[in-house]
């Protein structure tokens, strides 16, 4: 038999299984339990000790779905152990786990008699160091929590337990064992030894004398070891490895720098609830093994998380702080949670940067300069700018290495925005976020690494994750073996900016990416859950709203300034906003508490603006309306108030050729007997928008049937299956609230499609109203309108901006871009002719070209409205939804940014007022400059700050006035600190020139007289 032979390896893999993990513990000792379970939610420490605790026992089944149960354990430790040698005593663990991946099932947290967290317990981690002397007693509380495997090995397969009113009661686990151990240290490390031998062996060629080597010493140790003895034969094993494991390096191998990591999502598979306990348990896990290796180092981001541990832990969050003091513990990211980047709005992702950066400086002392988004679903072309403007030098992500279609050509290099913004980025080429440091993860990133010939280094985010855990001791004994290892790259335990720093030097001039990062998988979170994005969208708007009321009454009336509420406002907003709350990828519970925190911040932000207002109009007979917007509506200045009576009305709808017109000024439509928009004709230009034989408007239902991910994933395949829905139950005009419009309503399956088609009197666009009673499974409805404009692009709007994507698929990456996101809008034209499609909910999009006669072309553009996954959540979008969508002939950029403002900051009338006019704060004589926020300085100064972007694409100049009296004006970053900037050309109260460069984004600072 040649030695190498299968059966060698197999007869070492199972001499560690069956001989050498069996006898990781001496002995074991039991221990006095009893229990009690929590009536429903969880409780703190202090109240459940409280209660009375029954009788409790091994194989006993407990937890029913999301419930918590707490054991007690007493005993003592064995004084007969004291004899023993090169041991550690622990409470060893299990639950009754049901698998091996942590974060997905039971976890537990186990605490002292005194309430202090020690460590939590969970699969793969499941012993607790315990400081007690031998003879002496043992007094331990462990917090079980009775989480549901809604992933069951994520087979997307519709589960109850996503809801607590349809989880049941069944307990879901029996509990294993809760005792005392006594760990053999040095069987423990030749067990890591095992580890480390066999896993390097797995990625050695076949023919390598390295392979042989390390084959012939394995099989020598299990020969000389004594199986009915492994731990008195355990030191003579780890002898025979020690050759084999001591071997260098070579001088080219990859070099990884080791950084522990711990990805917890704010809410997924488990409500945010259950997220506060995951952070004390897995920071708990990390603080333990700090203490047990010096030289560790732990990068965590998210400020949402460290906010939960401050408010519900405050003694594990003090121990952090200790371990970030001393350079253990880092906080990474400066977001305020790991959100998505391409829904959230262009102030939303900024005040991401402004609630993290501003948290850990005022708890740590310490500013990020990464940016840490290994897991967001693709990365807004906006981003390099908005991260540069908070103080970011580097950024990581991960993601990507998920593509369907495309590889990404760099793992390293400097990543472009719209504006021209370019931050050096990492995209580490193992592949994963939440690495073992096995040896084929290691492999891996070696062979992956684009760089070769160039750069040598890369980063390996290393423990468990997505359900959190973190990194175990198993993970630094690898880390320490593969510390320079023959056959193996380099490891070296290291920090996020040890790594930066490294790669920056070592690569200075890195190949640039210019654009976005187009996740080309998980499309279909842009339209899942469309309640969660319409509260998304709704907020954003109104707390620009409430800012730049509260703002102006205070200018202009001393009123006080609601910074505090503002800003839990602005925390619920952004926690929201994490990339599997807003992109609509978690369960029923996650969703249905978004709905009702964005109905609260609603109702609050709602009385911050009347209050303003009020404050800011007085009291009496009149009534006013109010426009947030930056551009002027209705005869209404921007950002100002007026009197109710500047309504301009409505176009007109006759009955014509067995259907209806509806007309203006500016735009003529027809709308046939079946309710299909046949016509639009823009009376400027005299040029008809509906090719001949197709309608706009036009809904269609389309099959969605992803391969994998139900909620996330919208595949390309759908598109071979596609029912127009003509069918037509009403049709007739109605007095609507603007005036008249035209009412449409459709049945299909079980679900009803009600639309409202109305005019302006004067606009060049159309007004489309649509509510939906929406009950299908697997589905995708969109809303279709082609366009007899030859478009080569199309333009959508992003992040402070706008971006272009082709409408052809020349290329394997234009195809692989069949669905996009937008904001409020999306742009088709041709030289000198364009139309905007405008929307209030909706971001998933498609636009393509065609051409069936070969002459000409067609534009379509689409709006994803609803989908109907079934996993995670299986009654997902069920139930009543309202979108709006405009129709915009004739229109260039311009027109289209001030339609996507329109649409989504509608006129708000504020009655019983005392005048009903008020002058804007400020006013800027340039429609590319773009004001997006006005608030009160975030120090409490009574500075006031104004953020503003250029539009439209061009180098753009005007002038800002304010409408009150400053002492002095200056450029600041994110967080309102002085920075060098270029954009104001002169300042003199109370005008202030600008410059801005294309979608050049700039924070000012206005500093009142007294």
């Amino acid at each position: 038999m040649h030695y190498d032979s299968p059966l060698v390896e197999a007869r070492i893999r199972r001499f560690r299984g069956e001989r050498v993990q069996p006898a990781l513990y001496r002995s074991t000792s039991s221990l006095t339990l009893s229990s009690w379970e929590v009536p429903d939610e969880p409780v703190p420490f202090e109240e459940a000790v409280r209660n009375e605790f029954t009788p409790a026992g091994h194989g006993m089944y407990w937890g029913k779905p999301w419930g918590t149960v707490w054991f007690h354990a007493e005993g003592k430790i064995p004084a007969a152990w004291a004899d023993e040698q090169d041991t550690r005593v622990e409470l060893v663990v299990d639950l009754g786990f049901t698998g091996a991946q942590p974060g997905f099932q039971a976890e537990g947290t186990v605490y002292s008699a005194s309430g202090r967290i020690l460590k939590a317990v969970e699969p793969l981690n499941r012993g607790v160091r315990l400081d007690a002397g031998f003879g002496e007693p043992i007094d331990l509380y462990i917090e079980a929590a009775a989480n549901p495997n809604v992933a069951q090995d994520f087979l997307f397969i519709p589960t109850p337990y996503g809801d607590k009113a349809t989880a049941g009661d069944a307990r879901l686990y029996r509990l294993a064992q809760i005792e005392v151990g006594l760990l053999d240290l040095t069987v423990w490390e030749l067990e890591q030894d095992f580890a480390a031998l066999l896993g390097l062996l797995g990625q050695l060629p076949a023919s390598s004398q390295r392979r042989a080597e390390i084959l012939r010493a394995l099989d020598r140790a299990v020969d000389e070891m004594d199986p009915d003895d492994v731990a008195g034969t355990a030191q003579l094993g780890r002898d025979i490895l020690a050759p084999a494991l001591a071997k260098p390096a070579s001088a080219s191998a990859h070099r990884l720098h080791a950084v522990g990591h711990a990805h917890i999502d704010s809410a997924w598979l488990w409500p945010t609830r259950e997220t506060v306990r995951k952070v004390a348990r897995t920071f708990s896990n990390v603080c333990d093994l700090i203490d047990e290796n010096p030289d560790f180092v732990f990068a965590a981001s998210s400020a949402q998380q460290y906010a939960w541990l401050k408010a519900s832990y405050p003694e594990l969050f003090e121990r952090v702080k200790e371990k970030v003091a001393a350079g253990n513990f880092v906080p990474v990211g400066g977001m305020w949670v790991e959100s998505d980047t391409n829904l959230p709005g262009g102030e939303a992702l900024a005040r991401q940067f402004v609630a993290g950066k501003n948290f850990f400086l005022r708890e740590f002392g310490i500013e990020c300069e990464e940016v840490w988004l290994p897991d967001s679903f693709g990365y807004s072309a906006a981003l390099p700018q908005i991260m540069a403007a908070a103080g970011a030098r580097w950024f990581l992500t991960q993601k990507i290495s998920w593509n369907e279609t495309n590889t990404m050509p760099h793992h390293t290099f400097r990543w472009e925005g719209i504006d021209g913004t370019q931050l050096f980025t990492h995209f580490p080429p193992v592949d994963t976020y939440n690495s073992t440091l096995s040896g084929e993860e290691l492999a891996r990133a070696e062979s992956q690494y684009a760089e070769k010939g160039i750069g040598t280094t890369s980063m390996v985010p290393f423990g468990h994750g997505d359900g959190g855990g973190g990194p175990t001791r198993e993970m630094i004994a690898a880390a320490r073996r593969a510390s320079s290892l023959e056959g193996s790259p380099t490891v070296t335990l290291s920090s996020p900016r040890a790594f930066f720093e490294d790669a920056e030097a070592e690569y200075p001039q890195p190949p640039v990416w210019s654009g976005e990062l187009y996740l080309e998988f998980h499309r279909g979170t842009y339209t899942s859950q469309a309640r969660t994005k319409r509260g998304n969208r709704r907020s954003e708007h109104l707390l620009r709203e409430a800012e730049l009321w509260a703002t102006t009454a205070a200018v202009r009336t001393g009123a006080a300034y609601p910074e505090q509420e503002l800003r839990e406002i602005w925390e619920v907003v952004l926690l929201q906003q994490f990339h599997d709350i807003l992109p609509g990828s978690s369960i029923a519970w996650v969703h249905q508490e978004a709905e009702r925190n964005y109905a609260d911040v609603a109702v609050r932000l709602g009385a911050i603006i009347d209050s303003a207002a009020r404050s800011l109009l007085g009291t009496g007979p009149h009534t006013a309306v109010l426009n947030a917007s930056p551009y002027p509506v209705d005869g209404v200045p921007a950002l100002s108030a007026a009197a109710q009576d500047r309504h301009p009305g409505a176009g007109t709808i006759s009955a014509a050729d067995g259907g209806y017109r509806l007309e203006n000024a500016a735009v003529r439509v027809f709308v046939d007997g079946t309710g299909l928009v046949r016509s639009v004709w823009d009376i400027a230009a005299g040029r008809e928008l509906v090719p001949g034989g197709t309608a706009a408007n036009l809904l269609q239902l389309h099959r969605d049937t992803p391969t994998q991910w139900d909620a996330w994933d919208i595949d390309e395949h759908y598109r071979r299956n596609t029912r127009d829905l003509t069918e037509l139950t009403d049709l007739r005009v109605i007095d609507g609230p603007g005036g008249p419009a035209l009412r449409i309503e459709r049945e299909f399956s079980a679900s009803r499609v009600v639309q409202f088609l109305s005019l302006d009197r004067t606009e060049p666009r159309l007004d489309i109203r649509t509510e939906v009673d929406w009950h299908e499974q697997k589905k995708l409805l969109k809303l279709a309108f082609p366009l007899d404009v030859h478009a080569d692009r199309a333009t959508s709007e992003i992040q402070f901006g706008h971006i272009h994507r082709p409408t052809h698929a020349n290329t394997s990456w234009d195809a692989a871009r069949f669905e996009t996101v937008a904001h409020r809008w999306v742009h088709v034209g041709e030289t000198g002719y364009g139309v905007a499609v405008a929307n209030d909910s909706t971001y998933g999009h498609d636009v393509a070209r065609s051409s069936s006669t070969g002459r000409g072309s067609t534009t379509t553009v689409r709006l994803s409205l609803l989908r109907a996954p079934t996993f995670p959540d299986p009654t997902a979008d069920q139930g009543r939804h309202l979108m709006n969508v405009s129709l915009r002939v004739g229109a260039g950029i311009p027109e289209a940014v001030r339609e996507g403002y329109r649409l989504n900051l509608p006129l708000r009338t504020v009655e019983g007022v005392g005048a009903p006019d008020a002058a804007p704060l400020f006013t800027v004589d340039s429609d590319a400059l773009v004001i997006e926020a006005v608030k009160l300085a975030e120090d409490g100064s009574g500075d006031v700050v104004v953020r503003l972007y250029e539009a439209h694409g061009t180098r753009a100049r005007g002038t800002l006035t304010a409408g009150f009296a400053f002492t002095s004006v200056g450029e600041t970053d994110l967080l309102e600190r002085p920075v060098e900037g270029a954009a104001v050309r002169r300042a003199e109260s109370p005008s202030v020139k600008l410059e801005l460069r294309p979608f050049q984004l700039t924070t000012l600072r206005f500093a009142r007289r007294a």
